[in-house]
């Protein structure tokens, strides 16, 4: 898929960028697997991070989450808040035709990854998503989940069937029902909204809320500076054990 920009879009950009949000991202390949199949991207210009965390065994998921990131790290700098946030779904779906054509190539085996994006212009922010890599948002002290996810367990959650903490101990909790390279047709959810002053953003992998809860979530983002709070819950969730690869991505808007 060929991505084009038009031209009446372009704008030149401020040679006086506007500062950095704090950010702190962390990536770790845990305690039990031998191979990081998550994928983080972190790029204060223009205001894009993403966690990506593959499926697929050894090759096929470092491939999977690797490509998501590739994709999404080529959008030019220069695109305005608009066309970042349409040429970062359109990303999406170009790795998502190339992973399915590399698992074609494999013979058809199953290769996929989840993502989770979050793009910050100006007063509002724009969540994107497919699978269970989750986004968080801390504001005036209380945490609360943006995304939604794709999985059985989720969608049993969204029915009212199972709360998210009776969720993450369902034998079916690691089932995702939707990833990049997976299927025909990639659905890609978006939530956007308002900026508040304070706010913080977690963006995440499974492998960090299998062992952390919201209150364990929310004490380790509170009161210090976004690296800090990234280590710490990398370092809290390798403490809970570390059965997965666990990505963590802090954000302050």
């Amino acid at each position: 898929m060929t991505r084009s920009y038009p031209v009446k879009d372009f704008q030149m950009p401020d040679p006086r960028p506007a500062p950095a949000r704090p950010f702190g991202a962390r990536t770790h390949p845990g305690l039990v697997r031998e191979v990081n199949e998550d994928a983080v991207l972190a790029r204060p210009h223009p205001g894009l991070w993403a966690v990506s965390d593959g499926m697929g065994g050894h090759a096929g998921g470092d491939f999977a989450s690797r490509t998501v990131v590739e994709t999404l790290d080529a959008l030019p700098a220069w695109l305005g808040p608009a066309e970042l946030m349409h040429a970062a779904r359109d990303a999406v779906q170009e790795a998502h035709a190339r992973i399915a054509a590399e698992a074609a190539a494999r013979g058809g085996v199953t290769i996929g990854a989840t993502v989770v994006i979050l793009v910050l212009a100006g007063a509002h922010f724009l969540c994107l998503w497919a699978g269970d890599s989750r986004l968080y948002r801390l504001r005036a002290g209380a945490l609360e989940l943006l995304s939604l996810d794709h999985s059985v367990v989720g969608e049993m959650v969204e029915a009212g069937a199972l709360t998210w903490e009776e969720a993450e101990h369902h034998p079916q909790a690691n089932q995702i029902t939707r990833a990049v390279g997976v299927g025909e047709v990639l659905e890609i959810d978006k939530r956007r909204g308002e900026l508040r002053p304070g706010d913080r953003f977690l963006l995440c992998s499974d492998g960090l809320t299998r062992h952390l809860g919201p209150e364990e979530l929310l004490r380790a983002l509170r009161d210090v500076p976004p690296a800090e709070a990234a280590g710490r819950l990398v370092e809290q969730a390798l403490a809970g054990g570390g059965s997965d690869n666990v990505s963590v991505i802090v954000v302050d808007a």
